[in-house]
């Protein structure tokens, strides 16, 4: 019987420990690229909801008459129905009230493609100034259970918001 000194290839132990490591690994880029395209999502919204913000705030000041202390065009809740379109300002002339009804109906209708999209816009006097706040809500979780309105976002069952003040 000859004997053998040098033993060369690998045995099966190695290779199962090779698979093992190699398949972790595999696992981990797997999860990597999830949480990647979940936080480009969340950008994504962000991004969205601050864009719509600041479109509805040019329209505002696009119509300064609609602003006016006595006037109450601009201001909506967060559940109220959007205003009903009687006129397309694109395309005639408006009085205020017809492109503050304009505007806020084509805005719902922006914010309502974020993921539970809310929208809403209060007015307040602070020092002596009439200050117009445009608040986004929504839904960056997708959980049904996240309801809330506070902005910014007081508990995880608050939406995440977007707030600009004019």
């Amino acid at each position: 019987m000859p004997c053998y000194r040098y033993h060369s290839g690998f045995t099966l132990l190695e290779v199962l420990i090779a698979l093992l490591v190699l398949s972790i690994g595999l696992l981990g880029l797997g999860a990597l690229q999830t949480v990647g395209l979940r936080s480009s999502q969340m950008a994504a919204q962000r991004t969205l909801a601050t864009q719509y913000t600041y479109n509805i705030t040019d329209r505002m000041r696009a119509n300064p008459d609609g602003l006016m202390p006595g006037n109450r065009y601009y201001l909506i809740g967060a559940d109220d129905p959007a205003p009903a379109i009687t006129a397309d300002c694109d395309t005639t002339t408006c009085s205020p009230q017809e492109l503050a009804d304009f505007d806020l109906a084509q805005w719902r209708a922006e914010v309502g493609r974020l993921p539970g999209g809310k929208s809403r816009i209060t007015r307040a006097m602070v020092d002596g100034a009439t200050i117009h706040t445009a608040t986004v809500h929504w839904n960056e979780s997708r959980n049904p259970a996240v309801t809330g309105l506070n902005c910014p976002p007081a508990t995880a069952t608050d939406l995440r918001c977007v707030q600009l003040r004019l």
